[in-house]
């Protein structure tokens, strides 16, 4: 079946650097588009990132853009997300989402920015 499992959160203090992995299984990764789309606390969710599925084209969300990349290994059936120069207001649970519809997520992980 399906799966997708969110690593690499944790506790990294404002303008620090975090990067996450997604790695996925029960799909033909290489085929398939990818999103990592954060869920700050006590609000709703915020699309983060896309990535086609050759990993040419990947558009930001405007608070991101320029200091995240997503990123993929297809040969590794792996998405990336690298985080720079975080803020507190990055703090969120970030999941990673299959396909345009994001119709498959993982079960996310924790990012705190905090000093």
């Amino acid at each position: 079946q399906v799966q997708l499992v969110e690593s690499g959160g944790g506790l990294v203090q404002p303008g620090g650097s975090l990067r996450l992995s997604c790695v996925v299984s029960g799909f033909t990764f290489s085929s398939y588009a990818m999103s990592w789309v954060r869920q700050a606390p006590g609000k709703g969710l915020e699309w983060v990132a896309d990535i086609n599925n050759g990993g040419n084209k990947t558009p930001y969300a405007d608070s991101v853009k320029g200091r995240f990349t997503i990123s993929r290994d297809n040969a590794k059936n792996t998405l990336f997300l690298q985080m720079n120069s975080l803020k507190p207001e990055d703090t969120a649970v970030y999941f990673c989402a299959k396909g345009g519809s994001r119709e498959y997520w993982g079960q996310g992980t924790q990012v705190t920015v905090s000093s």
